[in-house]
């Protein structure tokens, strides 16, 4: 009786045969949930990285324009909301990271500190320099990093990574050639007017260099210690803005001006609960460009992911045209197409540089010395 109950659960099926021919058993695939196939469409995680991008970048812009000069109490707003949110949603089950541990924390403390420098130079050099400008000048960042790695890391650069870095250079020298073009077309060569916005250009670039280097410094520091750590992406920013936090609070009481003037012109009352409100959307966009380019690379590949990422300049730069009163010039076209290409470039050089080296058959016999060929004549006999 159990005997052939066993056999009647364990029945296959073996299909059918029909004349000479034998038909398959149909198999019956459950239906994709539309959720999923959406969220598996690598468009979408495209769309939404750059999106998140522009957010971020257009946002950063229109709070620190005007006479915003509380750049760290931006900074640590930003880093108390990306703090809060991630652990909502550590709590909710959505993301996954480790709690807090004071030993990890010592040893990720350092590379924090590297992240203040970057943050806080990047919203100064943002706030002096056009989205465009502040776009291609970033692309210096690729070169310092390269050449750090080489150094630490022993990492390589090719013929066309230097071409690259060559084109890179020369869309940063375009776009400051627009720059003061510009500003000398719209207020004369001897102007006070035309003293002031050159210094301020040039008060840009200053910070847009200390920005590239605390870049580079934050980048390879980070390479350097997440093998000690062997943190992931959430694990990574949950770390930083944590550790930030009270680094940048203690900054902006300390470093800026609290007065009760002070606070009235950096938010004036119209414009009080925008500004707040948009300071609060830049603390959630971090998590989205964290979240949407980590999603980015697990639909496509760290390929297209790179050549995203070239790309995603372009409409960067477009949004300070359209958003703000960037100059619209054909040198200033001209830099952001350069430094797009250059971009582009370099992504097909990483490329090249990652795969694999293969090697084929031979298909010819190699030339030998007469001393060696003697040598294998007298074996063979």
């Amino acid at each position: 009786m159990a005997e052939g109950k066993r056999r009647d659960d364990y029945t296959i099926e073996m299909g059918e045969r029909n004349g000479s021919h034998f038909e398959p058993p149909k198999i019956s695939r459950p239906p994709v949930p539309p959720i999923a196939s959406a969220t598996n469409n690598p468009i979408l995680p495209v769309l939404s990285y750059c999106g998140s991008s522009i957010l971020m970048t257009v946002l950063n812009k229109f709070v620190l324009s005007g006479d915003f000069n509380l750049n760290f109490f931006l900074l640590a707003i930003q880093g108390i909301v990306c703090v809060v949110a991630i652990q909502t949603c550590k709590s909710m089950g959505v993301l996954k990271y480790r709690d807090f541990n004071s030993d990890e924390a010592k040893k990720w403390f350092p590379v924090s500190l590297l992240m203040v420098g970057m943050i806080y130079t990047g919203t100064k050099a943002i706030q002096f320099l056009s989205i465009p400008v502040y776009t291609i000048f970033k692309n210096l960042t690729i070169i310092i990093t390269a050449y750090g790695e080489v150094l630490w890391f022993g990492g390589s650069v090719t013929r066309m990574t230097l071409f690259s870095f060559g084109l890179i250079v020369l869309s940063s020298i375009v776009a400051a050639w627009a720059d003061i073009q510009h500003a000398l077309q719209n207020y004369g060569h001897s102007s006070t007017e035309t003293s002031t916005k050159i210094s301020t250009l040039n008060a840009g670039y200053m910070w847009m260099l200390l920005n590239c280097f605390c870049t580079s410094s934050y980048v390879l520091g980070m390479r350097k210690r997440i093998k000690l750590t062997n943190f992931k992406d959430f694990d990574t920013m949950f770390y930083n803005n944590f550790l930030t936090i009270p680094i940048l609070i203690v900054a902006s009481l300390l470093l800026e001006n609290w007065s009760s003037d002070n606070i009235n012109k950096n938010f004036p009352l119209e414009q009080r609960n925008t500004i707040f409100f948009a300071m609060f959307v830049t603390g959630i966009g971090a998590i989205c460009i964290s979240y949407t380019s980590a999603w980015c690379v697990r639909v496509t590949s760290s390929t297209t992911y790179s050549m995203v990422g070239a790309l995603n300049k372009i409409p960067i730069a477009v949004s300070g045209l359209v958003f703000f009163d960037a100059p619209v010039t054909l040198p200033s076209v001209s830099a952001i197409v350069i430094g797009s290409i250059s971009g582009i470039v370099y992504a097909i050089a990483k490329m090249k540089a990652s795969q694999p080296k293969t090697v084929g058959l031979p298909t010819s016999n190699p030339l030998i010395s007469a001393s060696s060929q003697s040598a294998r004549d007298s074996l063979k006999s």
